[in-house]
């Protein structure tokens, strides 16, 4: 199998401060780091390198799934909207 290399997501630290990728491109490289991490070829070192980017990209999309969780309106008894 062909080692493919990951695609890097920004640094963390300007994905906060900037949107980051959107939630279906983290899927996406997620997507890729887990057929990278399936490679029986991967050094040890890059098998890290690769989980530590998949981590950052999880706690991004956890990140944004909360912040559209909280948008989500629900029905109130009277019919009305309330957020929660």
């Amino acid at each position: 199998m062909k080692k493919e290399k990951v695609q890097e997501p920004e640094t963390v630290e300007a994905e906060k401060n900037d949107q980051g990728p959107s939630l279906e491109e983290a899927f996406s490289l997620l997507d890729d780091i887990t057929r990278t991490l399936e490679d029986e070829e991967i050094t040890l070192e890059d098998s890290f390198q690769a989980y530590k980017k998949g981590m950052d990209l999880l706690k991004i999309c956890n990140d944004k799934i909360d912040k559209v969780e909280k948008k989500v309106l629900m029905l109130n008894e009277e019919g009305g909207l309330d957020e929660f």
